[in-house]
């Protein structure tokens, strides 16, 4: 009797984590389309309704993952804070610290938008957009996670200082605060306007600012005026498809 007992208890298991697994792959396809939607449309235009149709699923079926809007919102952000460490973050820090890594993290991010990843570009760029003025959740976390760029951002300059590849002179606040300014600034002339002549404007007033406040051998380690653009990375667009329950 133990061992039948054990054998069905063992059963029971299996079948609990087949279906967590099969949970997991779901909710999964469900944010690789929400982070979509809400990158072109807005989080606030990501309904359960919305996002049902998009995946032709039931309402029924999206509650049992997201039981309220604002549990959609805050699993998509999460989801677009992933795929940005995935396709940014990661390939930069493959750089050796300091300018080296500064100026990959400025030039994947121009790559990344510019090769849409996102259907509506920055995802975080919109996100701020939308919700800079609504207290809550939401508004926390897309401000936490920027808070996060702008330090990486920062830290690398820090690095790049104490290396000697930056002038001893250059704030990694304002330093930072600057880059940013022009990536989204490329973000905004792109997503409004069509501009694709944006992400090269923002790399060169990039490279000029950082060759500016570079050390001599900090300025052998960037890119040399004329030096072409290389491709992007081959940035994998987040899919839209089917979620099966």
């Amino acid at each position: 009797m133990n061992t039948v007992a054990k054998q069905v208890s063992a059963g029971s298991e299996n079948a609990v984590k087949v279906r967590k697994a099969r949970g997991d792959r779901t909710r999964q396809a469900i944010l690789e389309v929400a982070v979509n939607v809400a990158s072109a449309e807005g989080l606030e235009g990501l309904t359960i309704g919305r996002l049902a149709s998009e995946l032709s699923m039931s309402k029924s079926g999206l509650f049992a993952h997201f039981g309220s809007k604002e549990e959609l919102q805050l699993a998509t952000v999460e989801a677009a804070r992933d795929i940005f460490i995935r396709e940014v973050i990661r390939p930069s820090f493959e750089a050796e610290k300091g300018l080296p890594r500064l100026w990959k993290l400025c030039d994947v991010w121009l790559a990344y938008v510019r090769d849409e990843v996102f259907r509506g570009g920055c995802f975080f760029a919109a996100a701020a957009a939308e919700f800079d003025g609504r207290p809550g959740p939401v508004r926390d976390r897309v401000a936490g996670i920027m808070k996060e760029w702008l330090a990486t951002l920062q830290g690398s300059i820090s690095e790049a200082r104490e290396a000697g590849q930056l002038i001893r002179d250059a704030d990694p606040a304002q330093l930072a605060f600057e880059l940013n300014a022009l990536e989204m600034g490329a973000n905004w002339a792109f997503q409004l306007h069509g501009d694709r002549q944006s992400f090269s404007r923002a790399r060169e007033a990039i490279l000029e600012r950082l060759r500016r406040l570079s050390t001599a051998s900090g300025s052998l380690l960037l890119p040399q005026p004329g030096e072409k653009w290389r491709r992007g990375r081959g940035s994998r667009a987040v899919k839209r498809g089917k979620a099966q329950t």
